[in-house]
């Protein structure tokens, strides 16, 4: 498969989890995040669903997914089936550290209205945006012009052995999330800090909300809000153990021309293990 092709597939794939999330959420379920075998293995759940971590909408794709090892580079997806709810992949840890398991995206979206009041979108769903075709595609006096600049990110952290900290480096596109706290080292009780930049500076005051899996079995979500602060960190202390879903969104008016609007969208997984 061409680079091109692969780079167009992972915007398709992000532009549609996000289309989704608007009345259902994405999410990658890693078996385990902690291994100490000297022949590894994690299994991967990658779907989109009503409830946090209970398959019951649409599978995920996979050919969009990223796993990065320790020393930096990239390794393939496994055994990767796609069913009906959901889709399922195996990851090799061959080196001993942690490891990244990501969806990414980012590039330009306009939204508009016509005279008769007909809404348009440029990119059209499940195609990339082609910043040399903006000029011919979007008309610059259209009512309720928006131009976006967006970055989505999906990602979890596995570590075989001792953690490291090679993969939690900040990429400085869209909106990331950068550990204070090791995300593989997280327990009930204790307190963990993670910071959010955008474009790789300090984004305060991005939106999150943390949910505990098993949330079908609950009367309500148990959800944690929180808000990033001036040096765009967020503390929470872990109420039990278990898997966690993170969801965080950003938006301010600094987006790059012909962008007016800027916005990010992050989701992870974590594990938090008992005290």
């Amino acid at each position: 498969m061409s680079k091109l092709l692969k780079i167009s597939l992972c915007a398709a794939l992000v532009m549609s989890l996000s289309l989704h999330a608007q009345a259902h959420r994405a999410w990658l379920l890693p078996s385990a995040t902690v291994l100490s075998s000297d022949d590894a293995w994690v299994s991967v759940d990658a779907a989109v669903s009503n409830d946090i971590f209970h398959a019951d909408h649409a599978p995920m794709r996979t050919e969009g997914v990223v796993v990065t090892a320790p020393d930096g580079t990239t390794l393939q997806v496994q055994n990767a089936v796609t069913g009906k709810f959901r889709s399922v992949f195996d990851v090799q840890l061959p080196q001993k550290g942690t490891y990244k398991i990501a969806v990414a995206s980012n590039g330009l979206m306009a939204r508009w209205e016509t005279e008769t009041g007909e809404r348009k979108m440029w990119p059209g769903r499940g195609e990339k945006a082609n910043p040399a075709d903006f000029d011919k595609m979007v008309p610059k006096k259209a009512k309720n012009l928006e131009v976006s600049q967006f970055s989505r990110r999906m990602e979890t952290f596995v570590t075989s052995g001792s953690p490291s900290e090679s993969v939690l480096k900040a990429t400085k596109q869209g909106l990331e999330l950068v550990p204070v706290t090791h995300p593989n080292d997280l327990f009930s009780g204790e307190s963990a800090t993670f910071q959010f930049l955008i474009d790789g500076k300090p984004a305060a005051g991005v939106k999150v909300i943390l949910i505990p899996g098993g949330m079908r079995y609950r009367n309500d979500q148990a959800a944690i809000e929180l808000e990033s602060d001036k040096k765009g960190n967020i503390s929470v202390t872990w109420p039990q153990a278990g898997m966690y879903w993170l969801s965080a969104n950003y938006r301010d008016e600094k987006a790059k021309k012909p962008a007016t609007v800027r916005s990010g969208s992050y989701a992870a997984t974590f594990e938090v293990l008992p005290e």
